[in-house]
């Protein structure tokens, strides 16, 4: 079985390009690990690809620091460029949700205003 479900934070807005009428994304999550190198909190970076409405979906909806739940399965592949062989690993969406409301999103990465209490 090949099976991925994760959560995390897009470290920035999709990137999304259209093959035909197929629409086509690509985002990067960050994902915590579970636990902390050297007291310091860290994170694996994982490539995903989403197609079709899902895809038109992640453009209108997802952006930077969305916090976003998926699943689907890892794929590798690989090419070649200047000569070398890249081997390439990324997450084929099935399915993808928000992890949090607008409201927990906005308020955790906006910043008070200057002069203003952050906790009123």
């Amino acid at each position: 079985m090949n099976k991925a479900i994760l959560m995390g934070r897009l470290t920035k807005d999709p990137d999304v390009r259209y093959k035909g009428e197929t629409c086509i994304a690509r985002y990067t999550l960050a994902v915590d690990r579970r636990f902390k190198k050297e007291g310091e909190p860290s994170a694996d970076f994982i490539n995903c690809v989403v197609f079709g409405k899902s895809a038109e979906f992640a453009e209108k909806y997802f952006k930077k620091g969305t916090r976003i739940t998926v699943s689907g399965r890892i794929q590798t592949g690989s090419y070649e460029k200047n000569g070398q062989k890249v081997y390439t690993t990324e997450v084929i969406i099935e399915e993808q949700e928000f992890a949090e409301s607008k409201k927990e999103t906005s308020s955790e990465w906006e910043t008070p205003e200057q002069g203003e209490l952050p906790f009123n």
